[in-house]
């Protein structure tokens, strides 16, 4: 069975729009909402309505496009100001996600390549690459799958956390893509999926995703992994990433650290999937790694219920970093990087 959702898509020319779900109704509605200005973008982004780094790459790409739509009738200097002011606008979104910068960097160098051109010209250009940067992602998730299936034996129990399926990218994702193409060669897999509190990505859709597509899922609360994996029923832990470093060091949603230090102590291989536009190899390692913490309230009422007594102080970082001394491998769209470290993702990257 094949995706039958758009994460993300564009509607029209370069003066058409921007259509996402809206996954903070998931899974109860699946409804798609209609981002039609740069402000509205960064809105779906921040309130995550739109999240995974390669859909926030891919999101920020088209709200460059929308952003700059105002001035392609004007002059080559107003439109120049313009997309620094709108890239350094998205690019407050969200601190952690490194495909949101790679995006973002792409197209001002698109601009800044030809500087004779004309604001609509140029505009036509951003438009062009936006799209392509969204063809790329479809296909790097398609490789990543091809890759990373060759580590999944049928018959596998796998323990993934948060979401990185096609809701986070602009295919079919990155670790679910893994267990997608998996399922695919015909590959029976047993998919543990955490809770991942606060906001329950996993337990929302994670657990939706793999039910779309007829893949055993069973929910489990983030606290259960250590028992699940002690009972036997784990043979592998996969994740995407929001940001792998130069050294390997992978920063991704709250909690994946825990798992994978769980994983060691069990002697579970602990992989992570994820395309290289998320690699930022001018950071060396995860100490350097900008943590975004979100508001007190995703704890203290999430989803409309007070859990916590009122006054009570919060801690909410959304990221946390793994070494790369717990990761058995990385897959990315190139192949697979066993045992990462500096020297090894360089060599994966000079390729």
């Amino acid at each position: 069975m094949t995706q039958n959702y758009h994460t993300l898509r564009w509607v029209g020319d370069a003066l058409g729009t921007l259509r996402m779900i809206d996954q903070t109704l998931l899974p109860e509605v699946c409804v798609e909402i209609e981002t039609p200005t740069v402000e509205e973008v960064l809105e779906a982004i921040r309130m995550l309505r739109v999240r995974g780094a390669p859909a926030i790459g891919v999101a920020a790409a088209w709200g460059v496009v929308l952003g700059t739509q105002v001035v392609r009738d004007g002059s080559r200097a107003d439109f120049d100001s313009r997309l620094k002011e709108v890239s350094d606008y998205l690019a407050g979104s969200r601190p952690t996600a490194g495909n949101l910068f790679w995006a973002l960097d792409r197209l001002k160098a698109v601009a800044s390549g030809v500087p004779s051109e004309s604001a609509e010209q140029i505009h036509e250009r951003l438009f062009a690459e936006a799209a392509a940067i969204q063809s790329e992602d479809e296909e790097m998730c398609r490789a990543i799958g091809e890759h990373g299936s060759q580590l999944l034996k049928s018959g596998m129990g796998v323990l993934t956390h948060c979401n990185a399926g096609g809701l986070a990218t602009a295919g079919d994702g990155t670790a679910l893509s893994v267990m997608f193409a998996a399922a695919a060669a015909g590959k029976q897999l047993q998919v543990y999926a955490d809770e991942t509190r606060p906001l329950l990505q996993g337990a929302r859709l994670t657990a939706w995703e793999l039910q779309q597509r007829n893949i055993n899922v069973t929910v489990i609360c983030d606290s259960m992994a250590a028992q699940v994996m002690k009972e036997g029923r784990i043979q592998a832990v996969i994740t995407g990433a929001d940001r792998i470093v130069a050294n390997g060091d992978v920063a991704n949603k709250i909690g994946t650290y825990g798992v994978a230090l769980l994983a060691q102590a069990h002697s579970i291989p602990f992989y992570v999937a994820a395309p290289s536009s998320t690699f930022d190899l001018s950071l060396t390692n995860g100490n350097e790694i900008p943590i975004e913490q979100r508001a007190h309230e995703e704890v203290t009422a999430g989803f409309g219920q007070r859990t916590v007594p009122d006054g009570v102080a919060v801690y909410n970082p959304a990221f946390d970093v793994t070494p790369a001394r717990l990761i058995a491998a990385i897959v990315t769209e190139r192949g697979i990087i066993e045992s990462p470290t500096t020297e090894a993702v360089a060599a994966h990257f000079s390729k």
